[in-house]
């Protein structure tokens, strides 16, 4: 072999050993975007552009069960690196909370004890006041039962409307997580609007199946997700009303002009067409 070509082996070697070392996941968009696993511990490593409600929409997990288990304050900052935990740490004794605390105010409010009393006892009522022979009203009528109602747009302050315009293509199915919502078609383009007013918790293409995804918070308990898109119109904290144009319709892996829907009640996918207007 000749002495030049022998010398020039090594050093080749060298510099892809270099380049390994170098090669960051976040440098290759397609490994990044599909790299949304879990430790060996089973707990999530936070990556840049993740946000909680995000990690909680992935995994089918509550965001407020998440920001619990890892004592996560208001406003629920993550960072990159950080580790999550994806389960209750003593399962058996956790329940979830009602509602999120929110941050205490910065005003301190000084709670003092009632003053002792001046006297051994005090009078029922002033002195200047005669007594009056005591009245006995007729108990009230019972109360009339309430009918019971399925969990549904009743269950919490939300006014829902069609995210776009179409023929359903394929509708929700419990338990299976390919059919976590309705799919509606249309054209290429074509408007999705926010079904209801709320907040924007997600603009991004993290979410591995869901191509240009947005998720709008309603209220603690309700989320909306619109998938598919071919270009997202608003970001991540921005507050949107019920039926403003928030993105238009894209295609799905099979080449479908339509927009994938989901509405999560507490995290657990919910039929929307128990929330949407009937047509």
């Amino acid at each position: 072999m000749p002495l030049r070509l022998f010398l020039s082996i090594p050093l080749v070697l060298l510099s892809l050993s270099a380049c390994n070392k170098s090669w960051n996941p976040e440098d290759d968009p397609a490994v990044y975007k599909n790299s949304y696993s879990t430790t060996s511990d089973g707990n999530y490593r936070v990556r840049r552009g993740d946000t909680l409600h995000a990690i909680a929409f992935n995994f089918g997990l509550d965001w407020r069960d998440i920001a619990s288990w890892n004592s996560i304050p208001a406003p629920y900052t993550i960072y990159p690196d950080q580790e999550l935990r994806l389960k209750a740490p003593n399962a058996g004794s956790y329940t979830r909370p009602a509602r999120i605390p929110q941050p205490a105010s910065t005003t301190n409010v000084e709670i003092k004890p009632a003053p002792a009393s001046t006297s051994k006892s005090q009078p029922a009522e002033p002195a200047t006041k005669k007594s009056q022979p005591a009245v006995t009203k007729p108990p009230p009528p019972p109360a009339k039962p309430v009918a019971s109602s399925s969990p549904s747009a009743t269950s919490d302050p939300v006014k829902w409307r069609w995210p776009s315009q179409g023929r359903i293509l394929s509708n929700f199915k419990a338990n299976d997580p390919a059919r976590n919502g309705i799919e509606i078609g249309g054209k290429v383009g074509q408007t999705i609007v926010a079904t209801a007013a709320g907040e924007v918790v997600y603009s991004g293409n993290g979410l591995l199946g869901y191509g240009e995804l947005i998720i709008i918070k309603h209220s603690d308990r309700m989320l909306s997700a619109y998938a598919h898109n071919s270009k997202r119109l608003v970001i991540e904290g921005q507050a949107v009303s019920g039926g403003e144009k928030i993105a238009e319709m894209g295609r799905d892996e099979r080449n479908r002009a339509m927009l994938h829907f989901e509405i999560r009640r507490n995290g657990t996918p919910q039929d929307p067409l128990r929330y949407l207007p009937a047509k």
